[in-house]
Parts: C-alpha cells; sequence; structure tokens
C-alpha cells in the first residue's frame, strides 16, 4: 500500500474519531499522554487508540500498523492544516457546523434516538459538537490544504505504462472476475385508488394513537416500511436541508409543533408518512416516523415495462445511445446523478459479482457481453417494486492484473503513486518550517515516523 493509499485510508478512519461518541464515552478513556506535537498542537496517544478502536468496531479493515500509519498520517494531518491556516484558505463556520449536525444526525440514527445516544455518550448533544468541532475544523483546513496540493495532478499513458513496467510480474494481484452493469428503472407510481386506501388506513393509526388505543412506537414496529427507524419505534431525526429527502415533505414536517401528531404526508418516491414532532432545534428536527407505501400492482408494471420496451428499442435501433435512454427514461435517482453504471465500492464501474443482489446475478446470468436484458421486474432493498432493463457491458475473467484489461485499474495505482510523491516532496520542503517532536518510542517503534527523522524533527 503506497504512503497516499495509507492517507486515503485513514482520513476515513479520522473523520470517524473526530466525531466518535466511543473516544467521548469517559467510562472508555484510556490513560492519556502526548505521543507527538506539531507547532502547538498536541496528538494524544487517546485519539489514535480510539479511533483504531472506533474503526474496527464498524467493521473496518484495520491493519496491524494501523497506530503507527495513524500516528503518521495525524502529524501530517497537523502539518497540512497548519500550513491552511498560513495560506488562509476558506473553511467557514457554516460548513463545520453543517458537518457537526451531519454526524450527530448519523449518530442520533445509529443508536435509535437522541436520549440514546445522550446516555451512551454520557454528555448532552451540544457538548458533543463543541468536543468535536475543533476536530473537524482542523480535519476541513487539513483537506483544503492537500487538495490545493494534489488537486491539478494527472497522470498521462506514458506514466502509466512505466508504472507497470516497474511492477514485479511474479507478484501482481489476481484480479477477481468483474462486470461494467448499467441499468434503466423505472419505480411505477400506485393507483389511485391505492393510494386513498394507503391514506385511510394511516388516518385509521392516527386516530388509534390520538384515542390512545394504540401508541406510535408499537404501530411503528408492527406497520412502518421505513426500515432506518421502524426497529427503533418510529424514531428518527431529519434535516431540513436533507437532498435525500422531498422538499415539499419536509416543509411539512417542520410545520409541526413539539408533540403534534400530522395527518398523512406524502414524500415523493418513498410513500406516506405519519409523523409526530417530538423536539426541533433550528434545522434540525427528532420526530416519530410511520411509512406505508401504496401497493403497485401488474398493471403498473405493465405499463413501465411497455416504456422501457420501446427505450429498448431505440437503443438496438442505434436511434439512442444507453446513456442517453437512462437519462431520459430511468426514474432512479442514483442514475440520474451518477450515471447509469453500478459502481464498486471504490467508485470505479468494475463489479465482482459478490457485491450484486440476488435479483440483479440472476438476471446477468441469462445475458452475454453486449446484450441488453428484457425489462424484468424486481424489488429493491426498500421493498418497492420497480422494473429495469440491464446492459451487460464486460465482464471480465479472473486474471492476473495486466495493462490491457486492467489499464484504468493501473492508471489509478499510478496516480496515488504520483500523488504520494508530489505530496513527500512537499512535506520535505515544508517540514523545516514546523517544530515537530514526537515521543521517542514513536520513533523507534513505528518505522513510518522514521522517514520523519531526515527532515527536521526532534525527539524527546
Amino acid at each position: 500500500m503506497t504512503t497516499f493509499s495509507k492517507m486515503k485510508l485513514l482520513t476515513i478512519t479520522l473523520l470517524l474519531a473526530a466525531t466518535s461518541v466511543a473516544a467521548q464515552n469517559q467510562s472508555k478513556a484510556i490513560a492519556d499522554k502526548i505521543v507527538a506535537v506539531v507547532g502547538d498542537r498536541p496528538i494524544l496517544h487517546s485519539e489514535i487508540k480510539n479511533a483504531v478502536d472506533d474503526a474496527r468496531r464498524q467493521g473496518t479493515d484495520i491493519p496491524d500498523t494501523a497506530e503507527c500509519i495513524l500516528l503518521r498520517q495525524a502529524v501530517v494531518s497537523k502539518v497540512l492544516m497548519l500550513q491552511a491556516e498560513k495560506d488562509s484558505l476558506p473553511v467557514t463556520e457554516e460548513e463545520i457546523e453543517a458537518e457537526l449536525d451531519q454526524r450527530i444526525r448519523y449518530f442520533i440514527n445509529l443508536y435509535g434516538g437522541e436520549e440514546e445516544l445522550v446516555s451512551y455518550a454520557g454528555k448532552p448533544i451540544y457538548q458533543i459538537k463543541e468536543d468535536s468541532r475543533e476536530a473537524v475544523k482542523e480535519r476541513k483546513l487539513s483537506e483544503a490544504m492537500q487538495q490545493k496540493i494534489l488537486g491539478n495532478v494527472r497522470i498521462t499513458p506514458v506514466e502509466v505504462k512505466a508504472f507497470f513496467d516497474n511492477m514485479q510480474k511474479d507478484s501482481l494481484p489476481f484480479i477477481k472476475s468483474e462486470l461494467e452493469i448499467g441499468h434503466i428503472t423505472i419505480y411505477p407510481k400506485a393507483s389511485r385508488d391505492l393510494e386513498q386506501y394507503t391514506i385511510a388506513e394511516l388516518f385509521n393509526f392516527k386516530k388509534q394513537i390520538d384515542t390512545k388505543v394504540a401508541n406510535f412506537e408499537k404501530l411503528a414496529i408492527e406497520y412502518s416500511w421505513h426500515t432506518a427507524s421502524k426497529e427503533h419505534g418510529g424514531r428518527f431525526q431529519l434535516n431540513r436541508n436533507e437532498k435525500s429527502w422531498d422538499p415539499a415533505f419536509l416543509s411539512n414536517v417542520f410545520r409541526l409543533k413539539e408533540g403534534q401528531l400530522s395527518n398523512p404526508l406524502k414524500c415523493e418516491g418513498m410513500g406516506y408518512f405519519l409523523v409526530q414532532m417530538i423536539d426541533k432545534r433550528g434545522n434540525d428536527a427528532d420526530v416519530k416516523l410511520l411509512l406505508r407505501t401504496p401497493a403497485v400492482t401488474n398493471t403498473e408494471l405493465i405499463l413501465a415495462a411497455a416504456r422501457l420496451d420501446t427505450a429498448r428499442a431505440k437503443i438496438l435501433a442505434g436511434i439512442m445511445g444507453f446513456n442517453e435512454a437512462a437519462l431520459k427514461y430511468s426514474q432512479d435517482e442514483i442514475t440520474k446523478f451518477q450515471g447509469p453504471y453500478i459502481l464498486n465500492i471504490d467508485g470505479s464501474p468494475y463489479v465482482p459479482i459478490d457485491q450484486l443482489g440476488k435479483a440483479m446475478v440472476e438476471t446477468i446470468s441469462t445475458l452475454k457481453v453486449g446484450d441488453i436484458s428484457q425489462p424484468v421486474t424486481f424489488i429493491d432493498e426498500l421493498g418497492k417494486k420497480g422494473v429495469r432493463l440491464v446492459y451487460l457491458k464486460s465482464r471480465s475473467e479472473p486474471h492476473r492484473l495486466n495493462i490491457h484489461d486492467d489499464y484504468a485499474r493501473i492508471s489509478l495505482m499510478a496516480l496515488d503513486k504520483k500523488r504520494s510523491e508530489v505530496l513527500n516532496r512537499w512535506l520535505k520542503k515544508k517540514i523545516p518550517a514546523f517544530y515537530i517532536t514526537v515521543t521517542s518510542e514513536n520513533v523507534n517503534g513505528c518505522p513510518l515516523m522514521k522517514e520523519f527523522t531526515s527532515l527536521k524533527f526532534a525527539s524527546n
């Protein structure tokens, strides 16, 4: 793994640390000591240890040398941050506040509610935010400086070939079979009659709650289709500016007074909600949600399939390209935002088959490379029925890494190495301007820290 790859991995880990709840839980605190100082900014052992522990709890693949890598990243991050301050790179209070709010919402939903989060952390929400504010600001400054240094780094085909030629041929990695899969998806709307049935169903739930025949929590657990909240009795946190939610729905929610139970509210792309307002704080609201989605019948599915038949015919006739057809016909928001191809977790369009859902695997098993399926009915992870065309653009056989089949992958690896070299040259030039100390045990026990000793680096 290159230095820059490690930095990218550990930036994610440090992001977790910046707003980590477990790290702020005093019952989990460890005996603290300063392991390094950059300028006047100390790096604590607890920051490194808790970041590693939290990442492990969340399933991140952590190498044995994680603490060493994190310590180096923390030092580099402090240097980048201090240089960003010198260069007056802009990071606004609004940006910091927005990120703090986003992370708090994440943890509230993760732990099942604000009370549960407060209990786990051992401090109120405002204190969790304040404890994280400086770390978030430092990280954003570091990112801004890194972007300034590396934003214009590019790679040429000659450099890609040279990078591959220098790789050890007897240790080239084995690449599993990967696929490029495009899709054009339509989620049909339910009939007006079934919409009215769903609305009447929610009015009935509202009546049960108002008359205390039933409580919101039990109804949400038993009947809600909103998987992120139902296990918590419907409790959820919303933000007025959340892009993934229907703005009209959010506007209606934020009109509710504390304790007020809404009539059924329509949320485009999801269905109808009962919402009870628990608490509002600016753009944030703690609510209870109960979602019911009107059923889609075969009639709506048949009409959607006919529309996709038209799209397929135009693609096969050469009247329209697949990407163009996806933009015109697809009703999947992700497709419209990032394009019609399924992306790997690394952001590339080359996806191992074990990352695909069962329904998609069944569909592509009938396709040859270049084929576009007939319209296929499916049910997504939220339980919504849809119809889609699936395009199998490519399928690689298991193979050793080679420049013919894996040029895009090798190009990214070469770019990664080049960015690492650019950053290291920048560090070598800038490090002497900063006063840096590190405990001798960390210099001796962490090979990555020794690379700093050839610069201007003091140990105590």
